[in-house]
């Protein structure tokens, strides 16, 4: 184990009858950026708070560079946050707030200078030095919070959804900022949100946590196109979902026919049915009529258009067979690809992009 590699090992805790974190395992690299993503009340913030400190664990151990710290105190841990509130003392300047913690340990004037002057060059506040709190704008409060606890050089930062209270385009302009920052100082960075184009967007890696458990672990890559379960593939993206049987080991049928897959699953029910499987709106393609596959192309019927920017999204409606019910997937095309309510279409999926579930 490296100096600063993060073990989290057995992690459990309740409140009251509520068991909020299951048996948590997971092991962090030195200087990866790692956000814990799921909705509210899965867990992600208490486990943030017992690696602080802020909470203590029922059971399990935090351990650091291979040395047990789950009984220290907050203040005795090498490890800083960002708060969602950003939580800057309204009474000091930019300077002296992010100053404030070299000053409680005594460091040297002349070193507390040159120090936050880099911290503050890194976050672009330069101009900022003398400004009061009540001065500022979200992005520049998030941006003096984030320059306090990076300068006193802690092994982990962790970040509480530390963009949420700003608008959109900041939000996404932060983003950016924040994953340079990290690479910049090469600090482990452990982040909670609820926004999967955030933790799509800054993250080494994805922790998808449901019901207080991790469970999906990958890059952001792997989470959004191999989704494991059915919550992994609808909360992250967009994702028709197919209820499917086996018939072969190639193939899986569902409701408007057979479909050719890479693998089938490999369990089934009394019923023969094994599940879901899963498309993202974009790996439907809509055919034209030069192009002729052998395998996965249906018809389809539009039933309606939504602009969204940079791209339409259809609704196509495909009709069942043997007596099933016709159903309704969201479809994906470019904003030059035009197509009508009432018009038919062949759908093409190819085999790689239908992810199995587990559910």
């Amino acid at each position: 184990m490296k100096k600063f590699d993060l073990k989290i090992s057995g992690i459990k805790k309740s409140f009251g009858t509520k068991q909020v974190l299951k048996q948590i395992d997971v092991f962090i690299e030195d200087g990866q950026f790692v956000t814990l993503l799921g909705p509210s009340g899965c867990g992600k913030t208490t486990l943030l708070r017992i690696i602080a400190g802020f909470e203590k664990a029922d059971e399990g151990e935090v351990i650091l560079g291979g040395e047990v710290i789950s009984n220290r105190s907050p203040n005795k841990r090498p490890i800083n946050t960002v708060f969602q509130s950003y939580a800057l003392f309204p009474h000091l300047n930019v300077f002296n707030n992010i100053a404030f913690g070299l000053k409680s340990k005594k460091v040297a004037k002349d070193e507390i200078e040159r120090r936050v002057n880099e911290m503050m060059e890194l976050v672009n506040i330069t101009d900022l030095a003398k400004e009061m709190p009540a001065t500022l704008s979200g992005g520049q409060k998030q941006r003096v919070a984030l320059a306090r606890a990076l300068v006193n050089e802690p092994d982990i930062l962790l970040l509480d959804e530390p963009l949420s209270a700003l608008d959109a385009n900041l939000r996404k302009k932060l983003q950016t900022e924040l994953r340079e920052v990290q690479r910049k100082t090469d600090t482990t960075f452990i982040m909670v949100t609820h926004d999967q184009d955030e933790a799509i967007a800054v993250s080494d890696r994805v922790l998808v946590m449901y019901n207080g458990e991790i469970i999906q672990d990958g890059s952001p890559e792997d989470v959004y196109e191999h989704p494991v379960n059915r919550f992994v593939a609808t909360f992250i993206g967009e994702a028709n979902i197919l209820e499917c049987e086996k018939i072969s080991d190639s193939t899986v049928r569902v409701s408007f026919g057979d479909l050719a897959v890479e693998k089938a699953p490999e369990w089934k029910d009394s019923d023969g049915k094994c599940g879901g499987i899963a498309i993202r709106m974009e790996d439907i393609h809509v055919c034209t009529p030069d192009e002729h596959f052998e395998d996965n192309v249906f018809d389809a019927k539009i039933l309606e258009r939504i602009f969204r920017g940079d791209y339409w999204e259809l609704i196509a409606e495909l009709l069942g067979v043997n007596g099933r019910e016709p159903l309704k997937l969201r479809v994906m095309t470019d904003p030059d690809e035009i197509y009508n309510a009432g018009d038919q279409v062949k759908l093409y999926m190819e085999p790689q992009y239908l992810q199995v579930l587990a559910d």
